[in-house]
């Protein structure tokens, strides 16, 4: 295998959501179809640096990822205010549809996270990526800051995707046997939103309850 076009890059993440988190909490349920929307950039970005907005689909476990590189300024203001990007393509009218079904969606975790990621050389369709340091917050939510949050691994553990449009190579499968490696489900922005935002909502709820208990 060979390194991808980005080989290793720190990527950031800003994801867009309801203000009652309406897309993640319907993915955590894992429905037959689920999606979300963020911005993407694999460096530290300015007004004008290109970034992906990016909606990740989601159906009977086959992953379909739709995305368009535009500048900051631009994804921002599109996925913010509604305004044009200034281009027509399918991969807008479907980000525009999703904006318009949910409506107010706003950003709402900056996740980052360090990735090696390579492709094989005889089939470039089959990838392996290797995540860590994987961080989220809910602050700074722009592809102009610097990384740093709340880390949603354990110290020393790395996540390891497998990506392909058919079937793992046999000695790929024979490796992650041996290893006793096993698929899984981990979603960093779901696990990013129970760790953080879920608890947190928990925290403030017992909260209101007691100072209603105690003005009662």
């Amino acid at each position: 295998m060979s390194p991808d076009k980005y080989g290793c890059s720190t990527i950031r993440n800003v994801y867009y959501d309801t203000d009652n988190y309406r897309l993640i909490r319907r993915s955590i349920e894992r429905p037959i179809y689920k999606e979300k929307l963020r911005l993407r950039s694999y460096l530290r970005a300015d007004g004008d640096t290109p970034v992906f907005a990016e909606l990740k689909k989601k159906y009977d476990h086959v992953v379909y990822k739709r995305r368009i590189s535009l500048p900051l300024v631009v994804a921002e203001r599109w996925l913010n205010t509604g305004e044009s990007p200034g281009t027509d393509t399918q991969i807008t009218r479907e980000i525009d549809y999703l904006l318009d079904y949910y409506g107010g969606m706003r950003p709402t975790v900056f996740l980052s996270y360090d990735r090696e990621a390579y492709y094989s050389d005889s089939d470039p369709s089959f990838r392996i990526t290797f995540d860590s340091n994987i961080l989220c917050r809910r602050d700074r939510l722009s592809l102009c800051e610097d990384t740093g949050g709340v880390s949603i691994l354990d110290g020393g553990m790395v996540l390891m995707e497998i990506k392909c449009s058919g079937g793992i190579p046999l000695p790929v499968t024979e490796i992650l046997s041996k290893e006793k490696i096993y698929k899984t489900n981990f979603s960093k922005y779901g696990t990013a939103y129970k760790e953080m935002i879920f608890n947190c909502s928990k925290e403030d709820d017992n909260h209101d309850r007691e100072l209603i208990q105690r003005l009662v």
